[in-house]
Order: structure tokens, then sequence, then C-alpha cells
């Protein structure tokens, strides 16, 4: 039995380690066919800070508690209970075998027989959390849904296996042990698995022996079988992750350990930006974005190979959760399997392309978009329902890049392709002609002021007090399109200004020398007129002499704070809850309670988190600071809030497109806001405050809302309660 224990296990680990290392090669020869990335190697020290405080410190996983805390368990298990597979490797030979050095020191032993029966019951609630939530039986709602759920259950099997080998190996030492008479088989040494010694204490010696060796060839097989059915599935990213996350995370964009939101990246051709002064003298074949998936960076394939297909992102997509055929998932899931099943192409020699299979060739003539009649990788209904909320982002645990993708792939649509939604056209037409995605006269960009009882400052105005440039002033304040033009937005735009001018303040604005910030472009995949509308702005910027700004719209806050720097301008951004948070508690702007006898007594307000404010750039608390100082009201939450709010569903250009898929986001941002029973809905962000008004009157029409429930800006809330009167009437 003994010699057919070692031949067995031999054998099997052989041929285990040869096809493990072979797919390890496949998955580094796909990552290899990917284009240069730019800016994964700086900062190593931070970098490697970051990954081992990713992985070691679970800090990603742990926005799911339970979840997180049980991976925890089975990650430390996996890698400390080696030692165990190494020991079960001499028992094959001794059945008395003890790790060199280590032999039987107590503390290892305590150490490995906790992780050994608390891996066992972190596996068995994770088997549970995966049976609990199966497709079968919870549909779309499922994270799980469209994940390869047998491989999750095998991981799961072969974890408690070698969990239970472990404790029976453990008690087998011990019953072993006393019938040797050994010193050290007592109870102190075998705390947690003498029991088990004991209850196999009527076997003899031979029998105690023999079984030793069989539940070590046990755990040696199950442990191989493992490793070769990774071997046979490169794209098994539920077990290869243990191994691709290291690096993935390594390699994120943010050496510091941010996630890869914020500012979207410029188009690189060969390692580089584009440089759209000089777009004639670009090589003919250069891809604009991504239209082949071999025009992914190495980066974007390490991506597709790490995804766990764990449905975090799936379960947080507004998207998918209002049934739209966009999961985040299942889009790098699509991407992964489509280029590894093209990959042996693109590494063969051209000559030898013709002898390959025939499913490989077809695989090479797919289109990276396309519907099921023209056999795509990705629908462009899927390409389309993305509103860049960057929840994906947020949620993944192994820094997989989304959004990054998603918008590369939308820039080969609309720069090379030409083939994007129709309603598209309206917006880039606004943008290219007039500046604004309303298409409406540069000259109407002061109309929000007049009346407003105070002059607003222009920089290089006619007025006496206007400022040559901003070197006269603390603040610019950027007004943006909406601000300027969207009549809800206007009221946010007057009542920023009536605050900034009661704290005394010193401000002004660029009047018709600003135009549109360009993220509606850049979101919608139009990297040539965002680069235009962003070049004019830096030379005016540049020319104003501009480092301080402040503005109301999110999605300008986001472009100008974290996407500027890559057409040449620097600047300090302040977000408006940021700005009128500090006066408040400078004291320069005093909030007061409205008299008792007010309907306004007793308001409750609820908030809704901008995306481009709060995920992708982590301003939660002035918004929430400001709401609760306001005296006489009181703030609830919503149940998705801060880093897990839901979409308004206006980002991603999303906002100049219809909806003809599943339910509205709005209604169903709305409908939680209006659940809460708040009187009044708190928002941050003009493209917010559009979608959930009109997700509140169409609510209010179906008789599923109060008449008296309103959607306001933080500022307009802040008014109310500076102006020492009721609540600024939104007519005004």
């Amino acid at each position: 039995m003994q010699v057919a224990a070692v031949v067995v296990c031999l054998a099997v680990t052989a041929v285990a380690i040869a096809l493990f290392a072979r797919a390890a090669a496949q998955i580094v020869g796909v990552v290899r066919l990917g284009q240069p990335a730019v800016g994964r190697t700086d900062r190593p020290g931070a970098r490697t800070a970051t990954m081992l405080t990713e992985t070691l410190g679970h800090t990603r996983m742990l926005q799911w508690t339970l979840v997180g805390a049980v991976h925890w368990v089975v990650f430390v298990g996996f890698g400390f209970l080696f030692f165990t597979l190494v020991t079960a490797y001499g028992q094959l030979f001794d059945p008395e075998f003890a790790l060199p050095l280590i032999g039987h020191w107590v503390a290892y032993e305590w150490f490995t027989e906790l992780i050994a029966w608390t891996m066992l019951g972190a596996i068995t609630t994770l088997a549970a959390v995966r049976v609990a939530n199966r497709p079968s039986a919870n549909g779309r709602r499922s994270r799980f849904f469209g994940s390869t759920m047998w491989q999750g259950y095998f991981v799961e099997a072969v974890i408690a296996t070698v969990g239970v080998c472990i404790v029976l190996l453990r008690g087998l030492e011990y019953a072993l042990g006393r019938l040797e008479g050994e010193s050290w088989a007592t109870v102190a040494h075998f705390p947690l698995t003498a029991w088990v010694g004991s209850a196999l204490g009527g076997l003899s010696l031979g029998a105690v022996e023999g079984a030793i060796i069989a539940v070590a060839t046990l755990k040696i097989v199950v442990s191989m079988a493992w490793a070769i059915v990774l071997g046979l599935n490169a794209t098994m990213g539920v077990a290869w992750h243990r191994f691709t996350a290291w690096p993935n995370i390594w390699f994120k964009r943010e050496a510091a350990g941010g996630i890869a939101l914020g500012g979207l990246q410029p188009i690189m051709v060969g390692g580089a930006p584009i440089d759209f002064e000089n777009i004639d003298e670009l090589d003919e074949d250069a891809a604009l974005g991504v239209g082949k998936v071999e025009d992914f960076s190495w980066k974007g394939l390490l991506d597709f190979s790490t995804c766990t297909e764990c449905g975090r992102c799936q379960s947080q997509c507004p998207a998918w959760n209002t049934d739209k055929p966009l999961s985040p998932k299942l889009l790098i899931t699509a991407l992964r399997d489509h280029a590894y099943a093209k990959a042996p192409y693109l590494q063969a020699a051209e000559s030898a392309r013709g002898e390959l299979p025939a499913d490989t060739i077809a695989e090479t003539d797919r289109p990276l978009i396309g519907d099921e009649q023209a056999y795509g990788v990705i629908d462009p209904d899927v390409l389309w329902s993305c509103t860049s909320c960057g929840a994906c982002v947020q949620q993944c645990p192994v820094d997989i890049e989304h959004v990054d993708h998603i918008m590369d792939m939308r820039r080969h649509q609309v720069l090379v392709e030409s083939n994007f939604p129709s309603q598209l056209n309206q917006l880039f037409k606004g943008l290219e002609n007039k500046g604004n995605p309303w298409n409406m006269a540069p000259t109407a960009r002061m109309d929000w002021a007049k009346d407003l009882g105070f002059e607003v400052k222009q920089v290089g105005g006619a007025g006496a007090d206007d400022p040559a440039d901003l070197t006269e002033v603390e603040w610019l304040f950027w007004v943006g399109c909406a601000g300027a033009y969207e009549d809800r937005a206007k009221k946010t735009t007057r009542a920023v200004a009536e605050l900034l001018h009661t704290a005394g303040v010193d401000f002004a604005v660029l009047g018709e020398g600003e135009t549109c910030s360009g993220d509606p472009a850049r979101r919608a995949g139009n990297e040539f007129v965002f680069q235009l509308l962003a070049m004019q702005n830096a030379e005016v910027l540049t020319e104003a002499k501009a480092t301080k700004v402040v503005a109301t719209c999110a999605h300008c806050f986001n472009t100008l704070k974290n996407e500027y720097a890559q057409v040449g301008v620097e600047l300090d951004v302040v977000h408006h809850t940021q700005l009128l948070n500090r006066l408040v508690r400078d004291q320069r702007l005093t909030p007061v309670a409205p008299s008792a006898a007010t309907s306004v007594a007793g308001t409750t307000i609820t908030y809704h988190d901008p995306c481009f404010l709060g995920r992708h750039n982590q301003v939660y608390a002035p918004p929430r600071e400001l709401l609760s100082v306001l005296p006489g009201a009181t703030f609830t939450e919503m149940p998705r809030n801060s880093e897990r709010s839901f979409c308004c569903g206006a980002g991603g250009a999303q906002m100049w497109m219809e909806e003809t898929i599943g339910e509205r986001i709005n209604a169903n941002r709305t409908a939680e806001a209006v659940a809460t029973g708040a009187d009044q809905i708190a928002v941050g962000c003009p493209f917010c405050r559009v979608m959930l008004s009109d997700g509140l009157t169409a609510q209010q029409a179906a008789g599923d809302a109060r008449e008296e429930v309103e959607v306001l800006d933080v500022a307009q809330l802040l008014l109310a309660a500076v102006r020492r009167s009721d609540p600024v009437d939104p007519a005004s």
C-alpha cells in the first residue's frame, strides 16, 4: 500500500506541476499580447505596501464584512497550511514524519489546528453563501448570475476536503504518538484534535500508520487535482486569482492605493498619449481606443485574467439592477474568454495561422462590439448602458478597472467606427458649435445672475469691480453648462453665489469665457471633442491665472480636478459643499432655525450621493455635515448610500440618451429616496437634480409620492437657513 501511495502521489504531482506551469505560461503569454501600460511601475515601495495592505489586510474584501472575514481565514489557511502538504509528502515515506527544525513545536501545532478548524468553518460559510445566492434560486438578482458555478463549488470542496484531512491527520498523529509513548503526544500539543485521536484509540499501530498514509495520499491527490483543474482551465479566475491578484493589485493605476476612478486616462498609442494638435502625423494603423482585444493594454488583459466571478460589481451596477444587459462581471469574462480563444492566432506565425483549429480562426473574425446577429463579443446595448458611476470599480476586490475598459471601447466606436447612439449627435453638435450640451448661445451664460441683488464679478469684464485676472480674487466660481443654462441648476448657481457673497468670499466667474468642461464628450467616447474643449478652457484658465476653483457640478469638479492636468492646467478644485461647509465651520455662515410655527419645523431630509463627487472623489462628509447642522431638520440616510450609493442614471453621457431597456435608473433611485419618508431630497450635482426631479414628478403623477416632497440642492437648503426664513421657494 505504501509503495502504491508513493507512486500515485508522485505521478499525480508531476502531472499537476506540468499542467499548472503550462497554464501559468499561457496566462503570461496572453497578458503580453497587450499594449504598453504607462505609469504602472512608479513608486515601487508604495505599490508593494498597497499590495500587502489589500491582500494581507483584505481591505477591499472587507467591504462585505462577513464574507471578507471568512475569506481572510481561507486566504491565510491556503498559505500557511502549505506546510501541512509538505508534511503529508513526508508521511508517505514515514508516518512519524515531522517538518525539520519545526518538529513538534507547540506554537506551530496550535496555530495549525486553529487555522484548520477555522478554515473549515469559513469555507462552509462561503459555500453556504454561494448556495443561498445561487442563480437557480435568485435569477438575475444573484451576484453569481452568469458565473461558472461548478468552479466555485469545486474550489470550496477541495478546501473543505483538505481541511478535513488535516484534522484527521492531526488526530492520527496523536494516536500514533500515544501508542509509541512519545512525550509530545499530549493534549497540550493537540488541543483541538486530541479527541479525534482518542476516538481512534482502539486501532493497532499498523492500522494507525496505514491510516496516516491513506489520509496523506488523499490530501495530496485532492490538492494536486486542484492544480490539474487549474492547469486545464487558464481562465478559471475563481482559483487563479490566488496568484494573479498580487500583480494585478501591484500594477493598479494609483500606486498609493486609490481605485481607478476620478480622471480618465487619455488615449494611448504605443505607450504615449495622443497629441490631438498633431493628429495628422499619427500612423494610419494606430488604434484609437480599443477595437480589438489586443488593443487593450497588458494591464487590461491581466484584469480579465484576474476576475474571480464573485459578482460584487454586478450586484452594485445600476444598469444590471434595472434589467439592462450590462453586467460588469460578464463584460470582463466575455473579454477574457475572447482573449484566450484568440491568443493562439495572435501568437502563431503568420504562415502557420491557416493550420489552426477552425474555432480559433473563427474567434479572430468576431467583432469586439456587435449584436447577436454580428456575433460580437460585447453587445452595443451592453457598452452604452454604462453610467460610469464606478460602483463596479469601487466593489472589485482585485482592482479590475472596468470603467477605463468600457470608455476605451466607446472611444473606438465613436472615433473610428462612427457607431454610437443617435441621440449623442445632438450632444456632440452642441458641444462643437456652442460649447455646451444644450446647444444654447454662449451669450446666455450669465443670464442666471440677473436680479441677484449684487454684481457678480467677471474676469476681464467691463464693470468697475471686475478683475483683470484671478489673482485679484480668492476663488474662481466655475458655473458649468448646467448651472448656466438648465433652469433647476440655475437656482443652485444663484444660491451658491448668494452664500459666497453673504460670507464675504471674494470670487469671480469667467462668463462667456467659460465653455463645457468636456465631461459628457469624454464619457461618451468622443475624445476629440473633449480635447478641443479642454484645450480651449486651458488657454482661458491659464490667461486668467486660475489656481483655486469652486464648482457646483460634480462632473465639472471631477474633470477640472483630475483631468485638466493632462492639458497642462493644475488647479486646486473644491466642490461647493466642501467650501460651504468650511464657511459654516468658520462661522462665516450661520444657519438659523425656522420658527416652530412654520411647516418647515421638523422637516426630514435625505441625501443622494453624486457618483462623481462620492465614489470618484471620496467626498462624502461635507454635504452630510452641512445637512446635519441645519436647525429644525432631521437627516435620514437611504439604504444605499456613500460608497454603495445608487446612481441617478445621468453619468456616462446617459443624460443625453433615452433609456429604452428595463426600468429607468432615476425611477429606481427616486423610489428609494421617497421610501425614506423624507420631505426633501438633497443633491449636490445638477445632473442628479434633473434626474431625481424627473423621477419624483413621475412618482407624484402616479400617486406614489407626496406632492410636498421636493428635490433641492444642499446649497439651497443652507441658503434657506442662512436667510432666517422658510426654505427657498424652488421657483426662486
